[in-house]
């Protein structure tokens, strides 16, 4: 029953974020900064969970600063980080592109459990991880020798690997937390911290002359990825993790390219190409072999 519960919230957590990717290129065609978005979007989540939490904030203020390096790094690599690596990277890039580059995350996750020594780590993940590896380099090089040789990579999707490596940090650490929080709690707290390291990047491109124009398209904007992405996603992924691991959850961000190519063909008329299914076949096949001993053991 529990599983099933983790599973519905893993479904939730993808569609919502699928959403995000929409609403991150919607932003950069409607001429508004990444980093803009980034600060507003996460100090609308702050003023609508205050109400909410502060109450637990205040009961649970011990446990928040005695465990507070890792809350710190929990909250600049999801809310600080992962974030502005998406909206940048999308400036550069497609949805499809910039989604299918999710799919790494587990193996990302993978990785970084197995070099921290946080969860164990079998042949069938490390297999699964080289599969995955070739699936994204398929994609970045669009099945082109010459980007390889040439080293002329899409700016987006370099971008989006900053992306793939800070939530592979932030899921495998998120495994690391023996703390209790209720999730809202949790979200609010890594929101708050999460703004103080968005604040620079915010003030940088501001300073770059990149400003942001208050309107109602901003504000059905900000609304959505409060609600949604943000408070959802992350209310919904944390839940999950807690009860089936972070590795196993991992197997469910490949929902979000599923979804992101679908809405992406259809309100942005992109292409799915041959080196995106071949590059999403690889790996969605390392998911499942990474999958494969963990269900067996």
């Amino acid at each position: 029953m529990q599983d099933t519960k983790a599973y519905i919230m893993l479904v939730c957590a993808t569609l919502f974020w699928a959403g995000n990717f929409m609403i991150g290129k919607f932003a950069f065609l409607a001429d508004i900064p990444p980093m803009s978005l980034v600060f507003f979007r996460w100090s609308l989540v702050w003023l609508i969970l205050i109400p909410f939490t502060f109450k637990e904030i205040i009961k649970f203020k011990d446990v928040i600063i005695s465990n507070l390096p890792l809350i710190l790094f929990l909250a600049l690599t999801s809310v600080g980080l992962f974030n502005s690596f998406t909206y940048l990277a999308l400036v550069h890039t497609q949805v499809i592109n910039a989604s299918l580059f999710n799919t790494a995350i587990p193996a990302m996750i993978i990785l970084l459990c197995f070099i921290f020594k946080i969860e164990k780590t079998n042949k069938f993940q490390i297999f699964g991880l080289i599969l995955s590896v070739l699936g994204i380099l398929t994609i970045i090089v669009k099945f082109d020798l010459d980007i390889l040789l040439s080293l002329d990579f899409n700016k987006g999707d370099l971008i989006m690997v900053g992306g793939v490596i800070t939530w592979g940090l932030y899921s495998a650490f998120l495994k690391k937390k023996n703390f209790v929080l209720p999730l809202l709690t949790l979200v609010h707290v890594l929101c708050t911290f999460g703004l103080l390291f968005i604040l620079p990047q915010f003030l940088y491109e501001y300073s770059q002359g990149q400003l942001i124009k208050f309107d109602l398209n901003l504000l059905y904007i900000l609304i959505f990825l409060a609600l949604f992405p943000s408070i959802g996603s992350y209310y919904c992924w944390a839940g999950a993790v807690s009860i089936i691991g972070a590795n196993r959850a991992g197997i469910f961000l490949s929902l979000i390219p599923l979804f992101s190519t679908i809405m992406a063909i259809t309100f942005y008329d992109e292409q799915f190409q041959l080196f995106h299914l071949i590059g999403a076949i690889l790996i969605i096949l390392g998911l499942f072999l990474s999958n494969k001993e963990i269900k067996n053991a």
